[in-house]
């Protein structure tokens, strides 16, 4: 399977880097603005097929993206020390104003995986600039917070966090909901759980494990200026999901009717999003939810006005 990737900053540079070494594709082209970093990105990741996968990496345009079944879009600007997500919205909208229709333009059929933040508007942007069939644009949304919560549960509890079924709903960002109520280790909620097995579980934990998931971003930003390993596995695992018609469920963002995008658990598989999944939630999370996405609708008819 053919794979491009948009962007080879850090975000690029390091889903490139998974994809290659989990195999998640067989070739790999890198665009970038700056042709020489997409060529230098290039050319180390392919001196690293030798102890991976036969992926055969190469930099180009986007005319070289024709026949691609996933395009990542990662172009963008960078999320600054104390700066949220959404404040990134103007500057990031206009880049892809400009990128999304070459895209489009090469490889009408791919699958279009949003990373830039603020990822669910720029996922109901994309999907507005490119006018593709209903499935065919996703953004990575809460799969890595989802990811980030799963394994502090799995840290507290001392087992493995593949075992932890939990998902974070809504915005990938400050108003973000983790559904508590309904997680779960390997079907027993995690109360039970720990009950069983004698450890600490009351509101105290949960509040820090929510605190850790919600400012996860912040901590690492500020530590070493940007994330970028973690959304750059979660990207390779949506792209695999993809590619192997895996008909995984991955707390992605899509755009509803409306045109607003926000995450819950979808199922994701050859032609892109299948279908969508309710959570079961409790009053306080479903007001949560509710109060998500509306910060998120407020944002993107921001947005869509800067695409007038």
């Amino acid at each position: 399977m053919k794979v491009g990737i948009i962007g080879t900053g850090f975000v690029g540079a390091s889903a490139a880097y998974a994809l290659t070494l989990r195999g998640s594709c067989t070739e790999l082209v890198l665009v970038d603005l700056n042709a020489k970093k997409a060529l230098a990105e290039a050319e180390d990741l392919q001196h690293a097929t030798p102890f991976t996968h036969p992926v055969r990496v190469s930099a180009g345009q986007y005319p070289d993206l024709a026949d691609a079944q996933v395009v990542i879009l990662t172009a963008g600007v960078n999320q600054k020390p104390g700066e949220t997500r959404l404040q990134l919205l103007e500057r990031n909208v206009k880049i892809f104003a400009d990128v999304v229709p070459q895209v489009v333009k090469a490889a009408p059929e791919a699958i279009l995986l949003v990373a830039t933040n603020p990822v669910d508007v720029l996922t109901a942007v994309t999907a507005r600039i490119a006018g593709l069939p209903d499935g065919q644009v996703m953004g990575s949304g809460t799969t890595l917070d989802t990811a980030r919560f799963r394994a502090l549960v799995g840290q507290h509890v001392g087992i493995d966090p593949q075992h932890v079924h939990a998902f974070v709903l809504g915005e990938h960002g400050d108003s973000e909901v983790l559904a508590w109520s309904s997680a779960s280790i390997s079907g027993i909620p995690i109360e039970e759980y720990c009950l069983q097995r004698e450890i600490q579980w009351d509101e105290e934990v949960r509040k820090t494990i929510d605190e850790k998931v919600r400012k996860a971003a912040y901590t690492i930003i500020e530590g070493k200026g940007a994330t970028y390993y973690g959304i750059g596995a979660a990207l390779a695992r949506i792209t695999e999901a993809i590619a192997r018609d895996a008909r995984a469920i991955l707390s992605v963002t899509a755009p509803n009717k409306e045109g607003l995008a926000y995450a819950l658990p979808r199922i994701v598989g050859g032609s892109g999003i299948r279908d969508t999944l309710e959570v079961p939630l409790n009053a306080q999370e479903t007001e949560a939810l509710t109060r998500s996405i509306e910060i998120l609708q407020e944002a993107t008819h921001l947005a869509m006005g800067h695409l007038r």
